[in-house]
């Protein structure tokens, strides 16, 4: 790996600089302290436990040996969110399709799995109403009604699907409700967010490529249809890019495209991923965060008034610390540094580091990736990520998960591979990282070609859990078997003036030496939805001081007396807990 890196280094790039620095801190015996800072014993054993939790699906994506188009390479998205409110979160899981279909075999559906509070799922996609068929791709999660139950956006290679949830039993209205699409575009990421504040959950669509069957370029075609020399899949270079989409919930079951009136629309060449919503300059209005591949990444900031400009080049999140674009997949949100500003990670293409932008706390990011330890792996190709405390001492930690777009990488040696392991990161409390991936259990080692990526707490006890969609391949559900003594908090919102699922709260837990900070959000990682009960890793706090919550509507609220290892429900104008309920392990 050190000839790679050292063949790929620029004159007066920030990788050079890096190297240097790297030099320096090896030569005066503080280059190991990444590895020196990670326990002696292993922290992590991340098992995969999907097959004896029932969650045996054969996910669908495109060939399998070789890909002769782009649509049989991006994947599919995952979401964790309770659909039965039985207090328990469940799985769903977007499938694919083939170009073409064996005639013997039933089409791929999407799969959703309920959760039977002891360590095992049933499949009940078919009682639920969820057994689409298709190109699905991404997923996200809001009660865009408020009426108290989770509902399911869809995207699609095509038109995308809402599913609302009427007492778990789910049906399709997104033509009804204005957001099915027109039908020729892809869909990849979306979010539930309320970007106006009005108590009504909207929704921001990301678009990928204009890509039509049947004038897409053959492999070796052109000069984009080549890698390494080798004749590829094309694109997504040499395609037109897509324009995102933002409706607005007009609180009758309907949205209405607000694109072009928000300004959405005027940032566009983009090919985009995976949306991430957060506060970023900590206004009170939540802004949008998109991983765009092959193009500079897109940062919408909320003005207040229905529009967002585009300000990721002048805040410093749309390129790399050298000035160059990426292959933006995945992305995650979270204080890592423990300063109180959101912070964003991204996962890119091979040949290329993920991103660390720190954010500077006056609107504006900085790459961290190399001072954080972040900039080793460049053999991987990167899509979901997210940040979880998974040994709970209050630190965010990180999981990436990897896969090749190219099933040519082995058979021509290309310096990747198809399937590849997973990387966790642990993070030091110092701003840095330290991999401890090779320590943390054979749910990380195992190669495979995965994609989508959602983390929550499945079984109510704080241990934060794992799931991943592969292509062509079985989901992984991966469990960490080490119980920390550590001690945790998790929050539930729900909203009365704000929307009931009270996306975009931003939360702070309050404990004798320092004060943790998160957002409630749909989306997320690449094109997936997790948990979104916020979780807190408090390390040895065996109590806190206090939970303050900033909700969407503009109320400020401060919640005393509640427990640590336990979940609470908040409820906005309460000032006190709904429930909380307490798990030991």
């Amino acid at each position: 790996m050190q000839f790679r890196i050292l063949r790929g280094l620029r004159p007066g790039s920030g990788q050079l600089a890096c190297l240097v620095t790297l030099v320096a801190l090896v030569a005066s015996g503080q280059g190991q302290q990444a590895k020196s800072s990670a326990p002696a014993r292993p922290i992590a054993d991340f098992t995969d436990v999907a097959e004896k939790a029932g969650l045996t699906m054969q996910e669908i994506f495109g060939g399998v040996a070789t890909k002769k188009y782009i649509i049989e390479t991006t994947g599919t998205g995952v979401a964790i969110f309770d659909y039965d409110n039985d207090g328990w979160p469940d799985i769903f899981l977007v499938n694919g399709t083939r170009l073409e279909q064996p005639s013997n075999e039933a089409a791929p559906s999407n799969h959703l799995y309920r959760n039977n509070h002891d360590g095992t799922f049933t499949d009940v996609t078919t009682k639920a109403g969820l057994g689409a068929t298709g190109w699905g791709q991404g997923v996200c999660v809001g009660d865009y009604d408020n009426d108290g139950w989770e509902d399911l956006y869809v995207t699609y290679y095509g038109k995308n699907r809402l599913y609302h949830n009427q007492g778990g039993v789910f049906t399709e209205v997104a033509e009804k409700a204005g957001v099915a699409g027109s039908g020729k575009a892809w869909g990849t990421g979306c979010a539930f967010v309320d970007y106006d504040r009005d108590g009504r959950l909207d929704l921001v669509v990301a678009n990928y490529v204009d890509f039509d069957l049947a004038t897409a370029p053959a492999p070796g075609e052109r000069p984009t249809c080549m890698w390494k020399g080798v004749p590829v899949m094309c694109g997504p270079r040499g395609l037109s890019g897509e324009k995102n989409i933002l409706y607005h919930n007009k609180g009758d079951g309907t949205f209405e495209d607000v694109t072009t009136k928000a300004h959405i629309d005027r940032t566009d060449g983009r090919y985009a991923f995976s949306v991430s919503t957060l506060d970023f300059d900590e206004d009170g209005w939540p802004d949008i965060f998109v991983a765009c591949d092959s193009t500079p990444s897109i940062l919408y900031r909320n003005n207040h008034d229905g529009t967002f400009t585009d300000v990721a080049v002048t805040a410093g999140a749309a390129f790399n610390e050298d000035g160059r674009e990426q292959a933006g997949m995945g992305s995650t949100v979270a204080d890592f540094n423990g300063d109180g500003h959101l912070d964003i990670f991204k996962t890119n293409f091979s040949d290329d580091t993920s991103t660390l932008y720190r954010n500077n706390g006056d609107g504006t990011f900085t790459d961290a990736t190399s001072a954080a330890g972040l900039g080793l792996y460049t053999q991987y190709l990167g899509w979901g990520t997210m940040f979880l405390d998974f040994d709970n001492d209050g630190w965010p930690d990180l999981i990436l998960v990897n896969g090749h777009v190219y099933p040519e990488v082995d058979s021509q040696h290309l310096g990747s591979s198809y399937k590849e392991p997973r990387i966790l990161y642990h993070n030091n409390g110092d701003s840095t990282f330290a991999d401890v991936s090779a320590s943390a259990g054979s749910g990380i080692t195992t190669a495979a070609s995965s994609r989508g990526l959602a983390v929550g707490d499945l079984w109510n006890d704080g241990r934060m859990s794992v799931v991943i969609s592969n292509m062509n391949a079985p989901p992984s559900l991966l469990v960490n078997q080490i119980r920390t003594p550590n001690h945790w908090i998790a929050i539930r919102t729900v909203g009365t003036k704000s929307n009931r699922d009270g996306i975009g709260a931003r939360i702070s837990v309050k404990t004798a030496n320092r004060v943790l900070v998160d957002e409630v959000r749909s989306g997320s990682s690449y094109i997936s939805s997790s948990d979104m009960r916020v979780h807190f890793g408090l390390g040895a706090a065996s109590k806190i001081e206090w939970v303050e919550v900033r909700w969407p509507s503009g109320i400020v609220e401060k919640f005393a007396d509640l427990g640590v290892d336990a979940i609470h429900t908040l409820k906005e104008g309460s000032g006190a807990a709904v429930t909380s309920e307490t798990k030991k392990p």
